[in-house]
């Protein structure tokens, strides 16, 4: 049987990146920004006109405070600012725009956008092939055989056997590579002044963290600098990386429904979408786009 190609979409990156490139100019009626909107709108269709996706989720994130992972750790985050209040009306509007383009979209306060991707993924896993739109690391510890990993911005893909060229190790590795090195962005802490090339080293020696801590006394004969005091490092920061495993891992497991009907690209009222971007006083450019494409 042949497996379908499912799109996944990582929404908040493209929206964030258009917050910040997109000039504040771009205005509704009332004043309020639609500068996010307009260039996350331009992003789905293009996507859509280059790639032609039949089968396409797009998962926003809801829980920068309410994830389950902040109960793990509670500094989880913590260096993120909440989204400016201008910028929260134009999540529910890209959120609209997204249904009136016909594309399934999932939030949750719980699980955040890597874990909704996650669970579609693992749920849809029999019947698809899996292309994970999104820059975020992260989410190539989900690649298996025959799935890609779409950077729409910069126009590349990473297949399945890519990804050690791609992040330094095996996809299977990418949690225990996170636990070990820690992540700024979203505050993990790994393990005390163990960075990327060092755990990157010993995830070629070792198969990951269990099998590290498991023979923790020969990381000091490796043949690598300061072998005995990385060793020291993981010893003292134990803890550290077992809850940073925790906070990279990804659930797949998420009490969400999925199958080929609900994430089937539905047919979309064009008309209905032009009036709408009309209404926020977006440029006729937009709207003639929209037209050559869906029509």
């Amino acid at each position: 049987m042949q497996k379908h190609q499912l799109y996944l979409v990582d929404a908040s990156i493209y929206i964030f990146r258009a917050y910040f490139s997109m000039p504040d100019s771009i205005r509704d009626k009332n004043g309020n920004p639609c500068n996010a909107l307009y260039g996350y709108t331009l992003f789905l269709l293009q996507l859509i006109q280059r790639h032609g996706p039949t089968h396409i989720a797009v998962a926003f994130d809801e829980s920068l405070t309410s994830s389950f992972r902040n109960k793990i750790y509670p500094d989880y985050k913590a260096n993120r600012e909440l989204p400016p209040d201008d910028l929260a009306l134009q999540m529910r509007r890209c959120k609209k725009v997204t249904e009136m383009l016909g594309l399934a979209c999932y939030s949750s306060k719980k699980y955040e956008a890597d874990d909704l991707i996650g669970s579609i993924a693992n749920k849809m896993r029999k019947r698809c092939k899996m292309v994970y739109v999104t820059a975020d690391k992260d989410l190539l510890q989900l690649m298996q055989p025959g799935d890609e990993m779409l950077n729409f911005a910069k126009d590349y893909s990473v297949n399945f056997r890519e990804v050690k060229k791609h992040i330094g190790v095996k996809a299977s590795q990418v949690i225990d590579l996170l636990a070990l090195m820690g992540d700024a962005v979203d505050n993990i802490p790994g393990a005390t002044g163990i960075g990327k090339k060092t755990a990157t080293a010993l995830l070629e020696a070792y198969k990951g963290v269990d099998d590290i801590y498991a023979r923790l006394s020969s990381v000091a004969d490796m043949e690598l600098r300061g072998a005995r005091g990385i060793m020291t490092k993981l010893e003292s920061s134990r803890q550290l990386v077992e809850i940073s495993y925790q906070l990279a891992s990804i659930v797949e497991d998420a009490p969400i429904e999925a199958n080929l009907s609900l994430l089937k690209r539905q047919s979309n009222d064009t008309d209905a979408l032009c009036r709408y971007l009309d209404s926020l006083r977006f440029s006729r450019t937009i709207s003639n786009r929209v037209r050559s494409i869906l029509d």
